[in-house]
């Protein structure tokens, strides 16, 4: 049998696998269908912390009076405006 030259990516598909698997059971567990121990669901959530990432606030502003930035538009044979 050949070798698989995109190991990398098996792995990172197989990862995206079992993430998906853990969000199920807790899916699962929140619609009633499943019952998880609270050993269990901390499992999961350590496994999901290391495998999403966190989602978190972030605030951007520009230099102007209201935090915009300024954006210049300019079209191909015209001067800018």
């Amino acid at each position: 049998m050949a070798a698989r030259l995109r190991t990398r990516h098996q792995d990172e598909i197989r990862a995206k696998i079992q993430t998906s698997q853990l969000i199920n059971r807790l899916t699962g567990c929140a619609l009633g269908e499943l019952d998880l121990s609270p050993t269990q669901l901390r499992s999961i959530e350590i496994l999901l912390k290391k495998s999403l990432p966190d989602l978190m606030a972030v605030s951007i502003e520009g230099p102007g009076e209201s935090g915009e930035f300024p954006v210049t538009f300019t079209w191909a044979n015209q001067p800018a405006l």
